[in-house]
This record gives structure tokens, C-alpha cells and sequence, in this order.
């Protein structure tokens, strides 16, 4: 049912995600209501499939964002830090900083400097209290490392598929944490990496989906 959930309007779009199931969690509807899709996507932001956002970047479906934000939404909570990996067009970095709140923090990191300005310009347009704040901070870097110097952080989202489960990633999850990441090549499946308060790590398959490739910024940008 999620293909189906494209409206001419954010309200409308977030009113169908909801009716199709995606999300239960209220605090997701509010987020995705307070965060207007059509200021960081120029054409049809409120059809409901991935969109191209120039440099080899996509922006994820609305449904696979609200998807995100159902599953990491327990370790969203007030106060929360967050690492947002190939943050592309800065709108699931805001919809996480809505999240978590004045007093949390989101941290956006892209490998292609364009990616980060293009973000850091959306934001600023859409929420820029957001950045001067420094709810939101926009790193560029190679986020299949993450970003040691923020770290631990009590979730992380990865909006491209790696080829292999990130040890980088999982080493800097708290305890408790989670990641959602899609993962594999020619078959990709989203993993819900859980760390829990003793640092057990455990990993489960959510489900089949087709992502860009999380690759170096040169592949990328030569579309590999």
C-alpha cells in the first residue's frame, strides 16, 4: 500500500502514510508534518518513491523514511544524539532533530561536499533555528566510518546499502542502541543492528529493498 500514498500536499502525504500503516508512533506523524518534504525535493515531493537529487544521490520514498523513523523512533527520544549517514537532502536529518528535541542533537554527514551544502541550504530554508542552534550540524566526511568525534550516538540511520555490516558504525552505538541500514548488493534487505545495555549486538532482516550503493565519493559521483 505505500506506493500508493502520493498526495499533492505534506499533510496529505504523511495522512496517507499513516492510513497505509507505515507508522503508529504520534511523535512520527508530527515530525514528518513539521518538516515540508517540498523544501528539499524540486519536483514531486509528495509522490511516494525515491527521487534523484543530483551527484549519484537519491532521496529515500516517504514510506521507507517514515519506515526509519517508526523503527529508530525508541531511541529518538528527548535528548537523543543521532548520526544521519549519506544525509543527502537534509530532510530525514531534520525530521530526526524534530525528534529528538531541543535538547538532542542530529549529526548529517555526506562524502560529497555539493550534498552537504545542498542540505545545510534546505534546512536553513525550512527550520534554520535548527542549525543555529546546533541541533542539526552538517559534517562532510566518509560516513561508512561515521564520525568518531560525536560518537557514542543512541541511533543511526544509513540512507544508502553497504556491502557488508559496519563495524564502525556498531563500535560507536551506545548501550542500548540501535541501527537502521540497508545492507547487501545485488539483494538488499534492511537490518535493525540492536546493541543492548551490556553491548550484545544482535541483527535482524525487516525487509527486501533496492538503495543506492554506500560507496566512496568517487563511484558515486561516476554513478558505480
Amino acid at each position: 500500500m505505500a506506493w500508493f500514498c502520493s498526495a499533492n500536499t505534506n499533510h496529505g502525504l504523511v495522512n496517507n502514510l499513516k492510513k497505509a500503516g507505515i507508522f503508529q508512533f504520534e511523535r512520527v506523524e508530527k515530525a514528518m508534518k513539521a518538516t515540508d518534504r517540498g523544501k528539499y525535493v524540486k519536483y514531486d515531493p509528495y509522490r511516494d518513491s525515491p527521487q534523484q537529487i543530483g551527484y549519484g544521490a537519491t532521496i529515500s520514498a516517504p514510506h521507507m523514511h517514515a519506515h526509519a523513523l517508526e523503527n529508530l523512533a525508541p531511541f529518538l527520544r528527548p535528548g537523543m544524539k543521532v548520526l544521519d549517514v549519506g544525509c543527502g537532502s537534509g530532510y530525514l536529518t531534520a525530521c530526526l532533530a524534530e525528534m529528538v528535541g531541543p535538547e538532542g542533537k542530529v549529526v548529517g554527514i555526506d562524502h560529497i561536499p555539493q550534498l552537504v551544502k545542498l542540505a545545510t541550504d534546505n534546512v536553513k530554508n525550512d527550520r534554520p533555528e535548527l542549525l543555529e542552534s546546533l541541533r542539526v550540524e552538517f559534517i562532510l566526511g566518509d560516513g561508512r566510518k561515521g564520525y568518531p568525534e560525536e560518537a557514542p550516538y543512541d541511533c543511526i540511520h544509513v540512507g544508502a546499502a553497504a556491502e557488508k555490516m559496519p563495524q564502525d558504525l556498531i563500535d560507536q552505538l551506545k548501550s542500548p542502541g540501535r541501527i537502521f541500514i540497508p545492507v547487501g548488493s545485488n539483494s538488499q534487505y534492511i537490518y535493525q543492528i540492536d546493541k543492548d545495555s551490556d553491548g550484545n549486538v544482535t541483527k535482524k532482516s525487516l525487509m527486501g529493498v533496492m538503495y543506492v550503493p554506500l560507496t566512496d565519493a568517487q563511484k558515486q559521483l561516476r554513478g558505480e
